[in-house]
């Protein structure tokens, strides 16, 4: 058998105590454990108020919008920029030089036939090793400056 609420059952109201307990309104507490004031009462100083955290203006797509599709337009012209560059490696003073593009493609190594001792593969291997860092080093800093400062919002 159920029970069945008959006309003489107590009914929950609005202000009486429900399942989890009696409705009391929500408080802001301040540091000191001093109640400051409800919760749900409006404030000028929200801080989780978007607008002004933005400056108080509120949030524009249509200029994010346009701020992006610039940011990515500078991306594909640096990344252009890059591929057509050619930058070159060296180490020894020039004995090793290796030729690599702005987008990290080697495209060759030149080794003075004065660097090559069948004696020291070791140091030949050292300066060719070297020239691939330089290179390395100098895409970075081309890659770098080409994004100017998009580099740092990207990492």
């Amino acid at each position: 058998m159920t029970d069945t609420p008959t006309p003489n059952d107590e009914t929950d109201d609005e202000d009486g105590p429900t399942a989890s307990g009696p409705s009391i309104p929500a408080q802001l507490v301040g540091t000191d454990g001093v109640a400051v004031g409800p919760l749900d009462e409006e404030t000028d100083d929200d801080p989780f108020d978007l607008g002004n955290l933005l400056g108080g203006g509120g949030l524009d797509l249509g200029s994010l919008m346009e701020q992006a599709s610039q940011m990515q337009q500078q991306m594909a012209e640096a990344q252009a920029a890059a591929a057509t560059t050619v930058l070159e490696g060296v180490a020894g003073g020039g004995a090793v030089k290796v030729t690599v593009t702005g987008t990290g493609e080697f495209q060759s190594v030149h080794i003075d036939p004065g660097a090559v001792d069948p004696d020291d593969v070791a140091m030949l291997e050292d300066l060719v090793l070297a020239a691939l860092r330089d290179a390395t080093t100098r895409i970075q800093e081309l890659q770098a400056g080409a994004m100017g400062g998009l580099g740092d919002l990207l990492g």
